[in-house]
């Protein structure tokens, strides 16, 4: 059912907002660089930089398919990843299909993450191919991080 009265072109419940989302992601990003710029400075430019795509790969697979469904930033800011139908975890399958959609959500100028601006459920592209949503923890709650 619709939060919103009407046309129902609000989401299906509530829905973590881009800039809680963005500085998330800049959290998880920022660790992820300074860890990445450690591989790179050990193992040289790019055996390094592959270290740390597998690293990020790992990272988000573990931390969003986690029954929290919390990455360091994520839970920084009160904001979970959760199944769109049953709300749930996504499992560590989800969320590294979740990984991969980011790449494809970055491609077109990044178009795929400002998708969740005018989407109706709130969705990036990469929350699409995983079919999950990102959610509050107010209305959501965590019972053990990371779960």
């Amino acid at each position: 059912m619709s939060t919103d009265s009407g046309a129902g072109s609000g989401p299906a419940g509530p829905r973590a907002s881009f800039g809680l989302r963005l500085v998330a992601a800049i959290i998880d990003g920022l660790l992820l660089a300074i860890v990445n710029g450690i591989l790179q400075s050990v193992f040289g430019q790019d055996p390094g930089v592959a270290l740390g795509l597998v690293l990020s790969l790992a990272y988000f697979t573990y931390f969003e398919g986690s029954p929290s469904g919390q990455t360091v930033g994520k839970k920084a800011l009160n904001i979970r990843v959760i199944d769109f139908e049953g709300g749930g975890s996504i499992g560590h399958g989800r969320a590294a299909v979740r990984w991969f959609g980011r790449i494809i959500s970055s491609i077109p100028l990044f178009l795929g993450y400002f998708w969740m601006l005018w989407d109706r459920e709130r969705q990036t592209w990469h929350d699409k191919l995983a079919a999950c949503v990102v959610v509050p923890t107010e209305d959501y709650p965590v019972d053990k991080w990371p779960g």
